[in-house]
């Protein structure tokens, strides 16, 4: 059994993902943005957020130490905390990632791995007080993964927060249960930047269906729209 996934982003009406290209456009600091999405992020009471690698890097600070000589490492799963509070889980498929303690921005870690990455680094992972799952190909099997941290770790409630390519997988693997978006007052307008659900070869458009939970005016004009994300519509005749 999977969590339950939210993926919870924030944006402007045009969708941008980068907050920073952006924020000037609401004539708000980027520090009151970011404060007004934790709030909602901590109102889902969830047991684990998970973001792809890039978001990763910018938590990440470490350079590689693993031990020497190398110990044997678990494989697939090391636990190396159950019942933590709140989990932070990174998609790091290559263990191109390394950090200076166990928790990421307070929360306990825990990192998906590929299947050919090197025993130096889950030594190094186990060392630091990581928990990590490796897959059993060098693509991340998600479906899997996020049975994992059921039942390995307890995680019942699970928001996405990736960039788009994360999003974009997630929803292509009918994974997320519902969208949450706090929808700001503001237009980024700029030709090259990414959309916070990327693009697939195929599309989304034929996948899912969305029907609204709530929508609730916030701050400074800010709209939180909620909606379920539907994928067995074609089943139903719809």
């Amino acid at each position: 059994m999977k969590p339950y996934v939210v993926c919870h982003m924030m944006g402007p009406l045009d969708g941008q993902l980068l907050v920073e290209q952006w924020t000037p456009s609401t004539g708000q600091p980027y520090d009151a943005l970011i404060a007004e999405y934790d709030r909602v992020h901590e109102q889902f009471g969830a047991d684990a957020w998970i973001s792809g690698r890039a978001v990763g890097a910018e938590f990440a600070d470490g350079k590689p130490h693993s031990p020497i000589p190398i110990p044997s490492v678990e494989r697939p799963v090391h636990v190396a905390r159950s019942g933590a509070d709140e989990y932070a889980v990174l998609i790091d498929p290559h263990g191109k990632l390394h950090w200076t303690g166990p928790k990421t921005y307070g929360a306990a870690t825990i990192v998906l791995l590929g299947r050919d990455v090197p025993d130096a680094h889950l030594a190094e992972l186990s060392s630091d007080g990581i928990s990590y799952v490796t897959a059993e190909s060098d693509k991340i099997d998600l479906v899997h993964a996020l049975e994992t941290l059921n039942t390995k770790f307890g995680i019942k409630r699970l928001i996405l927060e990736g960039g788009a390519h994360t999003n974009a997988e997630f929803l292509e693997a009918g994974l997320v249960d519902e969208i949450s978006l706090l929808l700001f007052p503001a237009i980024c307008g700029r030709t090259s930047s990414q959309t916070i659900f990327g693009t697939r070869p195929d599309g989304l458009a034929d996948r899912l269906r969305l029907s609204m939970i709530s929508s609730e005016v916030r701050q400074a004009g800010v709209m939180h729209l909620r909606y379920k994300v539907d994928y067995a519509w074609k089943n139903k005749g719809g």
